[in-house]
């Protein structure tokens, strides 16, 4: 056999009990025992973290490793190498014999390799007369043949659970973006909900994720994220079919009112006052402002929702709360009357004020107002202040944007998420 008996280090390395229990399991190595040396070395590559080594050691055993004469790592071929710390200088592409030395130092201990140290403690060979390697002195590779199944079956663990952790990387992902479009969508049909709070906590479970997270980690947040998407899916079910209930009960109340024109005890308590307003319009009129909230009866009804708190629609645009739209742009809190912004009316004098700051002309800003509604045309001001630096033209962007809103190509609800995302951090604060 290679290793008739137990070798020690040459001089002032110590002998250690690793180093023993090394040699013994190499002792024990089966006579037709073998094994591909670059297979092997592939699977210790991926098998190095659970080994304890890193790159430059891999480097040093690549350079080892070629100068095993032979494919096959087999003990009938003899175990040991021979290189000079020279020699496996240059094949490590000139890495420094000291640095050489510190890496073979560190494969020893982490049981890849064995000393076997001749007397003067140099490397060579003795062969005999027929060229045969008698007796070498250097590295044995027998811990690595010895340990082959062992270094794969690491490998394999290690590729297992890069494997995991990619698809729960790939499960985040797809759950975050749920979370995002599903809330958005909240946002812009307008369901009641503390929408806002859900974001907040959505972006603090990424956030609060570690730069290199282990897999246990990923499988909490994981958890997490699917609770809070189930969550938010429960309410949008739930409001899903109370808009059902409504939609029935909406028929049976147009019936209703189809059949007696004189009566408004049926009309729901939020359009008592727009009723009041229209009470001396014609009938056709009447029914084309709710249908299609256009004309002087869309703006009359708007500035009645203002002074009533509501919110309606300008222009077939959709208004959001004012406490979202500032959230989503604080920097026109500092236009408003005293810095503040108290109500729909501060917004759009601060957005007056924008409008002349940006060199936006009167002209287009009141198309605006009358194609989205004032309320609209304010927070679109509002928007294009917080993205001054990505504009070159606000008024040129403004008049693009009233001319998509006329033709229904034009929705504030993702330039308003867009901008609440990029001022997450600031929006928590100030909630």
């Amino acid at each position: 056999m290679e290793i008739g008996s137990v070798t020690t280090p040459f001089g002032r390395r110590s002998m250690t009990l690793g180093m023993l229990a090394n040699q013994v399991m190499a002792g024990e190595i089966k006579p037709d025992q073998s094994v591909d040396k670059w297979k092997l070395f592939r699977a210790l590559c991926e098998a190095k973290p659970l080994l304890g080594i890193g790159d430059r050691a891999l480097a040093v055993l690549n350079a080892l490793l070629s100068f095993y004469p032979k494919n096959e790592l087999a003990e009938e071929n003899g175990l040991i190498v021979f290189p000079s710390n020279i020699q496996l200088s240059l094949r490590t592409h000139g890495m420094a014999e000291q640095t050489v030395r510190r890496h073979l130092a560190a494969l020893v201990e982490a049981g890849l390799l064995l000393r076997k140290d001749s007397p003067n403690g140099k490397r060579y060979v003795r062969r005999d007369r027929a060229g045969e390697v008698n007796e070498a002195f250097g590295f044995s590779l027998a811990p690595l043949l010895a340990r082959a199944e062992e270094i794969e079956q690491l490998a394999a663990a290690v590729m297992a659970e890069r494997l995991h952790v990619q698809r729960l990387r790939e499960r985040i992902t797809l759950c975050r973006r749920d979370i995002a479009k599903l809330i958005e969508a909240a946002v812009e049909e307008e369901i009641p909900g503390d929408w806002q709070g859900l974001y907040g906590e959505f972006r603090d479970l990424i956030e609060g994720l570690a730069r290199t997270p282990t897999a246990a980690q990923l499988e909490l947040l994981l958890h997490e994220l699917e609770a809070l998407r189930m969550d938010i899916l429960n309410r949008l079910e739930i409001r899903i079919k109370s808009a059902k209930q409504r939609g029935n009960a909406n028929y049976i109340e147009r019936h209703i009112q189809n059949s007696n024109p004189e009566s408004t005890s049926e009309l729901e308590p939020g359009f008592e006052t727009k009723q009041g307003a229209m009470a001396e319009q014609d009938k056709g009129r009447e029914a084309e402002t709710l249908e299609e909230g256009r004309g002087e009866a869309a703006q009359s009804r708007q500035e009645e929702s203002r002074q009533s708190g509501g919110r309606n629609d300008g222009g077939g645009l959709k208004s959001f709360p004012l406490g979202l739209v500032l959230q989503a742009c604080p920097e026109i809190l500092a236009y408003g009357p005293d810095g503040v912004i108290r109500n729909w009316r501060d917004l759009m004098a601060a957005a007056v004020i924008v409008r002349s700051m940006l060199g936006v002309s009167p002209s287009a800003y009141e198309e605006a107002a009358n194609v989205m509604g004032p309320e609209n045309a304010a927070t679109v001001m509002a928007c294009i202040l917080e993205r001054g630096g990505h504009i070159n033209s606000a008024g040129g962007y403004l008049r693009g944007l009233t001319r998509r809103s006329e033709k229904g190509e034009f929705a504030i609800g993702p330039m308003l998420m867009a901008l609440l995302r990029a001022n997450a951090p600031a929006g928590r604060k100030a909630g």
